[in-house]
């Protein structure tokens, strides 16, 4: 019999405080949560709209940086990299706290992370401390897989795949909106001004969350596993550092190859230490299932694929056509084109939530991979006029949209309840894996391909080529899903009778 309670739990016990209230009439020992609050899901929402701006609202300002800060251009470019390595670490980490924990607590430190993040980066041009600042902010990257946990816990059943595949597409918003708001506080601003908004936002929405959400009922308790954390960060440095600095140390220096070297090594005793593990910070036995490997898998590829989208699509947009391939638009100009293929993740979201409802969570994992090779095939075409970059943007935005709103139903419907945040969130660390080695591939592709001080047209093209091949392997391992998968398991649970 299973025991669920409204007051924290415990760290190391099960039995929970105090029971639901009591069950129906009939004594059946049912009991089912009360009715969550409105405004959970907005909350969430912002939330995650919030936290993909910050991922992104630096690219526009990395070109001014060194003269705003005074900062040579290697260490500026880790203002963007010192963020994408800590949310890769944070996210498997904050999820599994959360499982134990309590969710809105592990939430709320999440927020807090990036608000005083913000906050500093108002206040600062020092260089250290930005790269500080940025660390914090990558933090956020676990408001996604936790805001789904929560949601799961909270909803009827039938409203959760659709709440989870708006909160899914709020990544597609929140790129696109960061990266036009930033070009125009660049132009007609002081960059400062951005992060004051941004920390605005922040504690408005760390306010609400605290007292519109309440804290999860259903957690796992145990210990959590400090060995494993620092082993999973350790490996995660070693093999992310490499990758995000390759181009600059170069691809063979002794650096980089004995960092990778390193990483195979930690990996694997990570993976050791986690198999014997009675409470590991990520159950690999549960990972390696078909069923919840075969998304991971997705996420990595799609997770390249999304960012190439981003980021080979703005450099071709500002390229100087007289030196390359290139339209030379302007910086906002450029972030502008992007906008429909955000609106387009938003409307698809619910596409995918009525597909996944209808026919099964297969349909909309191959569909989103062939959009994806549409998209990809399409920008591959050189010399184009600009409308059908945007097509292309958006064709590739709708395959991204399907995938992503896909890949937390799946999850949730292969592991249990209480390991949700902590399953989430490393599906979110191989999609931010995925994003962090599709910025050293495509930076290796170009550099490979400059001519005149210009990109050539085949530069670009082999970049998006390389992103359709994503999508194929995508398409494949979607294939390798089973026909049909159970739904997330509704927030009932059972109370003692009386």
């Amino acid at each position: 019999m299973a025991y669920v309670s409204t007051h924290p739990l415990r760290l190391r016990g099960s039995r929970p405080d105090r029971p639901l209230a009591a069950a129906s009439a009939g004594g059946s020992g049912t009991a089912v949560a009360p009715r969550p609050s409105r405004f959970v899901f907005p909350i969430l929402a912002v939330g995650a709209i919030f936290q993909a701006i910050m991922q992104t609202v630096m690219v526009p300002l990395l070109p001014s940086m060194p003269a705003l800060t005074g900062a040579g251009t290697t260490a500026v470019s880790w203002l963007v990299t010192t963020t994408l390595l800590v949310g890769a670490v944070m996210t498997p980490i904050f999820g599994r706290l959360a499982d134990m924990i309590g969710k809105k607590r592990m939430l709320l430190v999440a927020l807090v992370l990036m608000t005083v993040g913000s906050l500093l980066c108002a206040i600062s041009s020092n260089i250290a401390v930005l790269i500080t600042a940025r660390g914090l902010q990558g933090a956020g990257a676990a408001i996604i897989p936790i805001g789904m946990s929560i949601l799961r816990e909270e909803l009827p059943r039938e409203r959760i795949g659709r709440a989870i595949a708006l909160l899914s597409s709020t990544l597609g918003l929140g790129t696109a909106l960061g990266i036009p708001f930033a070009a125009a506080i660049v132009q007609f601003a002081d960059w400062h001004v951005l992060f004051w908004v941004t920390t605005a936002i922040g504690a408005a929405v760390m306010t609400a969350a605290a007292v519109f959400i309440r804290e999860s009922r259903t957690r796992t308790g145990g210990r959590f596993d400090g060995v494993g954390a620092v082993g999973l960060t350790a490996a995660l440095v070693s093999l992310l550092v490499p990758i995000t600095q390759g181009s600059t140390w170069g691809w063979t220096s002794p650096a980089v190859l004995s960092m990778f070297a390193a990483a195979v090594v930690l990996f694997g005793l990570w993976g050791f230490q986690q198999l014997r593990n009675r409470n590991p910070l990520v159950d690999l036995r549960v990972s390696a299932r078909r069923t919840v490997l075969m998304p991971h898998l997705a996420a990595l590829l799609v997770g390249f694929a999304f960012y190439g989208n981003t980021l080979i699509t703005t450099q071709l947009l500002q390229a100087d056509p007289d030196r390359g391939a290139g339209y030379g638009l302007p910086i906002l100009l450029a972030a502008l084109c992007q906008l429909p293929a955000s609106f387009a993740m938003m409307s698809f979201s619910l596409v995918a939530a009525r597909l996944s409802d209808r026919w099964g969570t297969k349909v909309p994992m191959l569909a989103g991979a062939l959009f994806l090779l549409c998209g990809y095939s399409l920008h591959a075409v050189p010399d184009k006029p600009l409308w059908s970059v945007v097509v292309a943007l958006g064709v590739a935005a709708i395959g991204t949209t399907l995938v992503y709103c896909t890949l937390p139903v799946l999850i949730m419907g292969a592991v249990p309840l209480e390991q949700t945040a902590a399953a989430n969130g490393v599906n979110v660390l191989l999609r931010t894996t995925g994003s962090t080695v599709c910025s050293a591939v495509v930076a290796t592709v170009l550099a490979a391909h400059l001519s005149n001080g210009g990109i050539t047209t085949a530069g670009f093209s082999i970049a998006y080529l390389v992103c359709a091949t994503c999508a194929v392997v995508v398409f494949v391992a979607a294939l390798a899903l089973p026909a049909a998968n159970r739904r997330p398991a509704e927030h009932v649970a059972e109370v003692p009778a009386g």
